[in-house]
Parts: structure tokens; C-alpha cells; sequence
């Protein structure tokens, strides 16, 4: 009894962890012509540390769609010296 309940608090902590820090789409902010840093400040305008929060997870979106980052930084093709 004791370990499914635990088991079921860590996978709702987990769970609870990857939602709130779910990444800001870079796309919506750069489809619109704006840096990270723009669009964090349209965002949140009075609260500086939303503002920070928000600008480094569409920095970090934007790298892991460019490829710069993540698993698909594994798979580039490297060029030929």
C-alpha cells in the first residue's frame, strides 16, 4: 500500500515538474518577427523574473528546433574538411 502510493505521488511530481517547465514555442515568437527577449517582454511586462524564465525556455526551444541542441544535434551531417 505504502509503495503505490508513493510510487503515485513521485510519478504526479514528475509529471507536475514537466508541465510547468514546458518550453515557450520559439516559433510563435520568431514567426512574428521577435527575439526571445521581446517577446518575454510583451509577455510579462512587470515581472522581471517571468520575463527571464520565459526568455530562457524559448532560447532553449529555439535551439532544440534549429538543431543546435537535443538529440538531433547527434545526427548533423559533419562536413567534409
Amino acid at each position: 500500500m505504502t509503495k503505490t502510493v508513493l510510487l503515485a505521488a513521485a510519478a504526479t511530481m514528475i509529471l507536475t515538474g514537466a508541465t510547468l517547465t514546458a518550453p515557450v514555442s520559439a516559433e510563435a515568437a520568431m514567426m512574428a518577427g521577435m527575439s526571445c527577449k521581446d517577446a518575454a517582454k510583451a509577455q510579462y511586462p512587470d515581472d522581471r523574473k517571468m520575463r527571464h524564465e520565459y526568455k530562457k525556455s524559448c532560447k532553449e526551444s529555439w535551439k532544440m528546433q534549429s538543431g543546435k541542441t537535443g538529440m538531433m544535434s547527434k545526427f548533423k551531417l559533419r562536413k567534409a574538411s
